[in-house]
């Protein structure tokens, strides 16, 4: 790595209680995000959070879990740096704004709230079944559609890249 350079932060966002499809789809993206070196950051709880977190570390990958409350003990048991911050959904901001890339899969309004605040930062919002936006009945196409795990992982880097 050059002097300078961080390497590559990517943002896993979904909800703690997620379907067995968001599951297996965010730990695909973590695994794919490992093969490529990318620092995977998320929440640092349960669900999507944890499926991508479990799917990075089997791969050697570097997890990063910014919690809601006042304990490390709170990180699901694949967050390699627990960062606590005792700010509860606030912390959403710092969870979205951490990663050069977003990649949401399903989601509750948590997740809507990070998409919101990644968008309003510029940072690139990749979709794994999550939300999608319309203003006066008209699609915002902000947020990017990936086919699968790997086609989210790619557009990820890819964007970053372009940055």
């Amino acid at each position: 790595m050059e002097k300078g350079q961080k390497g590559i932060f990517i943002t896993v966002i979904g909800a703690s209680d997620c379907s067995a499809e968001e599951t297996r789809l965010a730990e695909e993206v973590g695994r794919e995000l490992a093969r490529r070196g990318a620092t995977l950051i998320c929440g640092g709880l349960e669900g999507v959070m944890e499926a991508a977190c479990r799917g990075a570390t089997s791969q050697g990958g570097v997890t990063i879990g910014i919690l809601p409350g006042d304990s490390r003990e709170d990180a699901n048991p694949y967050i390699r740096i627990p960062i606590v911050t005792g700010m509860g959904y606030t912390r959403n901001a710092i969870v979205a704004k951490s990663g050069q890339a977003v990649i949401a899969i399903g989601g509750s309004y948590g997740t809507l709230s990070e998409i919101a605040y990644a968008l309003q930062n510029n940072i690139p919002v990749i979709s794994l079944g999550t939300w999608s936006l319309a203003r006066g009945g008209v699609v915002d196409s902000s947020i990017i559609v990936a086919q699968n795990p790997v086609d989210a992982v790619e557009k990820a880097l890819g964007l970053i890249r372009k940055s």
